[in-house]
């Protein structure tokens, strides 16, 4: 999506909604929908497939409750994992009062946690539903140094190691469904610009468990080092999935500067924005237009590689370390 209202390569501006990116999408069925899977064009239409699920982890804020809700406009039934299901709830029932024939269900999962992401996936794949689209939504932004519950440094946690997890664990039904629908499965890492300000070395692997030894933690170069592992862990498993012969890709995106709570945790940073922000950010219905594009767009098979991250983002060794140092904290 390009700044403002300057068309890029994809169609689409800045200012696109992501009703406007899914716009023209039907169901080849009259009936109601369990799922929608896309990929099926006519004359750049989309069309949507019977019996395909769409988990969306952490999706009661934000860019998770807009993209919930046109997928769901647009017949696709979303399986929302929230943190909070009292809010997931109110998503649900909001979405469903505007859009009668949502098709909604939500599920804990709290992703700074390695024990709720197991059970999230145990609880979905008990379910026998087949799964074609994941999207990694979920974010936290500028904490105070915090370990999660597993040790781990919490914004790494919670942005790229649950997601990390999460994706390992259903990707066995990602393939079965692959192979059985015949339709290209697409796995989603919301990531950020900030991917170009992490910690100098990019990621600090020795400093992700622990804070001793006096060094000094930068809320936002952690937080940059989360989303620098988010292109990683895309770019590292789409190789893996093209070596295995798998109808499945994964791509990372930077769905623009949005109003949203993300700096909750900064209070003079959440002032600023709330003031300044509407001004010059995109609204929530714009920043969610991404990610329904690299969902469900016919023109993003495969890698879409319509922009380079920084390089350390490019990095096939530096992804390689990271999905290890990650297998071997979700053991």
């Amino acid at each position: 999506m390009w700044l403002f209202r300057r068309k890029g390569p994809s169609g689409f501006s800045s200012s696109s909604t992501a009703e406007e990116v899914t716009q023209g999408m039907m169901p080849v069925v009259s009936l109601p929908l369990l799922q929608a899977n896309i990929f099926s064009s006519l004359d750049k239409i989309l069309q949507l497939e019977d019996n395909m699920d769409h988990p969306f982890s952490r999706a009661s804020s934000g860019i998770g409750t807009e993209t919930t809700r046109v997928l769901a406009l647009r017949g696709a039934h979303v399986i929302m994992g929230v943190r909070n299901m009292a809010a997931g709830k109110d998503v649900k029932e909001a979405i469903v009062k505007e859009i009668p024939t949502a098709k909604i269900d939500a599920i804990e999962l709290d992703l700074s946690s390695l024990s709720s992401v197991r059970k999230f996936a145990s609880e979905f794949k008990s379910s026998g539903r087949p799964l074609n689209i994941l999207i990694n939504n979920a974010g936290i932004m500028a904490t105070p140094f915090m370990l999660s519950k597993d040790n781990i440094e919490l914004q790494f946690a919670t942005n790229h190691v649950g997601h990390f997890l999460l994706t390992n664990l259903l990707l066995d039904t990602m393939k079965k469904t692959a192979r059985k629908s015949s339709k290209e499965g697409r796995i989603v890492n919301v990531s950020s610009e900030a991917h170009r300000y992490p910690y100098r070395e990019g990621i600090r692997f020795d400093k992700l468990t622990t804070h001793q030894g006096g060094w000094k933690y930068s809320s936002f170069a952690a937080y940059g080092q989360s989303k620098l592992a988010n292109i990683l862990h895309a770019n590292e498993l789409a190789k893996r999935l093209k070596e295995d012969g798998a109808d499945i890709t994964a791509n990372s995106l930077h769905p623009g500067a949005i109003v949203t709570n993300l700096f909750r945790h900064n209070s003079t940073i959440n002032g600023l924005v709330n003031l300044l922000g509407r001004a010059v950010l995109k609204s929530v219905q714009q920043g969610a237009a991404t990610t329904c594009y690299v969902a469900l767009h016919p023109q993003v098979k495969g890698d879409s590689n319509l922009a380079k991250p920084r390089p350390q983002g490019q990095d096939g060794d530096l992804a390689k370390k990271l999905w290890d140092f990650s297998m071997d904290l979700v053991k």
